[in-house]
């Protein structure tokens, strides 16, 4: 965070993840699934970006899309996955788990913790569907989570803006936290180079998450309109999303010149 700041930048290829460095990228999230918010991706994709990239790599763990209610199964999956990542080169994880009612799963997320440690760990946008986010930070920051990704709890950092701030404040009024720094709150979803300045300026973060993505055509000839591999809300097939350069370098100037 040489220039005062910290881009995230959440990739689901091997060649998003080389884009995202090339643009200015200090951090990469690594995942799988991004229809769904983002799964857990290959270890063999973290075994090739790993030797691609030299910036830090996080890898998600979530074992399916939807909500973040885990069975014993899931749990069980979802430390192999960290044990994995661990083993493959992960320099930290992403991970949330809530109870029925909306609150963090302490007791689950102590567990994942210690399965990660010393690896540092972030609680991911699960967090924006807690009943009480001001008391689900004090939850977090006390067991030892590194940082929270947030939209504020609403459908984008800008229009959950108001709570970010607010989170922020309450950090550090927190005596449990006094040592935290605004790169506890890195603000995700729908970042784009028409808002970030007003999200940065009105959150005080000092890091952000975004994908920077640009839709680029398959370069299949023979198409059949006929077939589709996934659900009717799912990308089609010969149009492919990667991490943009060039947008990833816009958000680095933005950011640059406002802290």
């Amino acid at each position: 965070m040489d220039d005062g700041f910290l881009m995230e930048v959440c990739v689901d290829s091997v060649e998003s993840a080389v884009n995202a460095e090339r643009g200015g990228a200090g951090r990469i999230e690594l995942c799988a699934g991004l229809v769904e918010g983002g799964t857990t991706p290959s270890m063999g994709l973290l075994q090739v970006v790993k030797q691609c990239v030299r910036v830090p790599v996080f890898v998600m763990i979530r074992p399916r899309g939807g909500d973040f209610l885990y069975s014993d199964r899931e749990v069980e999956v979802m430390k192999a996955d960290i044990r994995l990542a661990k083993l493959h080169g992960a320099d930290g994880l992403v991970f949330g788990a809530l109870t029925e009612d909306g609150r963090i799963d302490t007791e689950l997320c102590t567990a994942l913790l210690a399965v990660c440690r010393p690896l540092p760990v972030t609680f991911h946008r699960a967090f924006d569907m807690v009943h009480d986010p001001l008391v689900a930070l004090e939850t977090l920051i006390s067991l030892g989570f590194e940082r929270v990704l947030t939209s504020g709890c609403d459908s984008s950092a800008l229009e959950g803006l108001s709570l970010i701030k607010r989170l922020a404040e309450q950090v550090w009024n927190s005596v449990t936290a006094r040592c935290v720094t605004s790169g506890l709150f890195p603000p995700g979803g729908g970042i784009t180079e028409r808002n970030l300045q007003r999200i940065l300026e009105g959150s005080t973060a000092s890091e952000f998450h975004c994908s920077a993505r640009s839709a680029r055509d398959s370069g299949m000839k023979f198409r059949n309109p006929n077939v589709a591999m996934g659900a009717s809300f799912s990308a089609p097939e010969y149009s492919i999303k990667v991490a943009d350069v060039a947008k990833v370098r816009t958000l680095n100037a933005i950011a640059k010149n406002i802290l």
